[in-house]
């Protein structure tokens, strides 16, 4: 299946502005991505819908990771898919131009709380996005046990780019 993450290249400047903002102890930011989707025989197209930034004070003092979300923000998280028909992608960035990976800590964290989405809204995907100044990687989730990789990020804008992974 190819799976699409496709978004205007003004709404993925806004959420890279917010990702690079300073916080007072949390090395790096986090936020969700809602996404409306749309699915062919071969195709499952992710439309970014919204940004919701993780607030600064749902951020845990956790010095040995990049960022720690805390309950609150999960739960703010979980009542997005819960009151509008979307799915959720966590969004953070790594601070360098070219192709994102994802850390071990990054897929760990993941388990913890993407299958909790499916609790809520059990009929959309759900997954997490890691950008770069200027590419992004991520995972789509279609169950709780089913995850696959993202295979195209389209940006749409003045100018369309198509990113094949």
């Amino acid at each position: 299946m190819n799976n699409i993450f496709r978004a205007t290249e003004q709404f993925l400047r806004t959420v890279r502005e917010d990702l690079a903002k300073p916080h007072r102890f949390a090395f790096e930011r986090v936020g969700f991505i809602s996404i409306r989707a749309m699915a062919t025989n071969n195709t499952l197209v992710l439309l970014a819908d919204g940004y919701h930034p993780v607030l600064d004070n749902d951020y845990l003092n956790e010095p040995t990771v990049g960022a720690m979300m805390g309950q609150e923000a999960i739960r703010k998280a979980l009542n997005i898919a819960l009151f509008q028909p979307v799915g959720l992608f966590h969004v953070h960035m790594h601070n360098h131009r070219g192709r994102p990976k994802f850390s071990r800590t990054d897929l760990s964290e993941q388990f913890k709380f993407v299958p909790d989405f499916f609790k809520v809204r059990p009929n959309m995907p759900h997954g997490a996005i890691v950008l770069s100044y200027d590419q992004a990687i991520g995972q789509v989730w279609l169950s709780p046990k089913t995850v696959v990789s993202i295979s195209e990020f389209n940006t749409i804008g003045s100018r369309t780019s198509h990113d094949k992974i």
